[in-house]
């Protein structure tokens, strides 16, 4: 984005008309201008301003609009390639010539998104239509997959086959099943209760620095808008966890040293919770729902950015699995859904 907009300035910027002589569009308010209507790509951006303070009228503060603008805030547009020039040339212009308010902190842009190979087209109907995904999926790993595949610096093709993948290999077999058989082997050999560390040996205390620095890493990733970055950066304490659990064992050290399997309990949980934090920006329901199985109430959100150490002892509802591993025959399914009718 950055390079692409110094390529205009160091061409030299030239004179573009914002208006043109249509009956439909904004008119332009200036006598002699009645067959003239504003250029969308001229109108559209203003949309930013005027709906604040449309906003602001409605709610009977006619002034507040202005906390987005002047001040401390810090405004971020997330717009495709194609848009860069309308919003770090043209929409900073405007912003200057009206005087007193904030340009823009940042401005985003990713590459375009495909689908099975082919340009993505609502008319044809070779589209993933929101309304029709949910009614055969959680919304969640939809979110995983296009976060973790955004086209941040090169275009990005949406597959089905890749999808699936992504539920099952990463999410279903990393992250779900981490904490499905943490928290089941808990609910089975330490009385649905958070088991007492007693000292913690110095893995432990690793895995937990490690999610400590991780939750610092993602508010890093996601500050500077790379959330690829920031998404790999949480699966990677993910993996670490269950590398974490393969070398304790708890579940062989339960009958040699029941203090030992529960330090490693301990720990394992603690990484979770720090999980469900810096994940919840990416999983939202998901977080939520693990926030319940970790015994907390309230809104994930409301937590805090932290890692969050549950006390020994704890009680623990009955864990759910946190995502449904999809069958292979969904491909074929949706693949053929692709092209057909459009959706109403």
């Amino acid at each position: 984005m950055q390079k692409f907009t110094l390529g205009f300035l160091e061409g030299g910027l030239k004179d573009r008309a914002i208006t043109r002589d249509i009956e439909w569009g904004v008119s332009v308010p200036q006598p002699g201008f009645e067959k003239k209507r504003i250029y969308v790509w001229f109108e559209a951006v203003i949309g930013y301003l005027s709906a604040s303070k449309e906003w602001a009228r409605l709610q009977g503060r006619d002034d507040d609009w202005r906390q987005f603008w002047t001040g401390e805030s810090k405004s971020y547009y997330f717009i495709g390639k194609d848009n860069i020039p309308f919003h770090t040339i043209i929409w900073p212009a405007m912003l200057m010539g009206y005087g007193g308010l904030n340009l823009p902190y940042d401005v985003p842009a990713n590459e375009f998104l495909t689908v099975e190979g082919k340009k993505l087209s609502t008319s044809r109907n070779w589209a993933v239509w929101l309304p029709d995904y949910l009614q055969r999926y959680d919304p969640d790993p939809l979110r995983y997959y296009l976060s973790i595949s955004m086209p941040e610096t090169g275009d990005m093709d949406f597959s089905w086959h890749e999808f699936l993948r992504k539920n099952n290999d990463e999410l279903v077999a990393t992250y779900g099943n981490l904490v499905n058989r943490v928290l089941s082997f808990t609910n089975r050999n330490f009385d649905a209760a958070v088991p007492d560390p007693g000292e913690l040996d110095d893995a432990s205390k690793n895995l937990l620095e490690k999610a400590r620095k991780t939750l610092v890493e993602v508010d890093r990733q996601l500050y500077r808008c790379h959330f690829k970055e920031a998404l790999k950066a949480a699966m990677a304490l993910a993996q670490d966890a269950n590398r974490y659990l393969d070398d304790t064992a708890p579940w062989k050290m339960l009958k040699q040293d029941r203090q030992a399997a529960g330090r490693s309990v301990y720990t394992a949980i603690g990484a979770i919770s720090a999980l469900k934090t810096m994940l919840c920006p990416f999983l939202p329901f998901t977080s939520q729902r693990l926030h319940n199985f970790l015994g907390f109430e309230g809104d994930v959100r409301d937590a805090g950015w932290e890692l969050q150490l549950l006390p020994a002892g704890r009680r623990l509802p009955q864990p759910q699995a946190l995502f449904v591993k999809l069958e292979d025959k969904i491909v074929a399914e949706e693949m053929a859904r692709l092209g057909s009718v459009a959706q109403a």
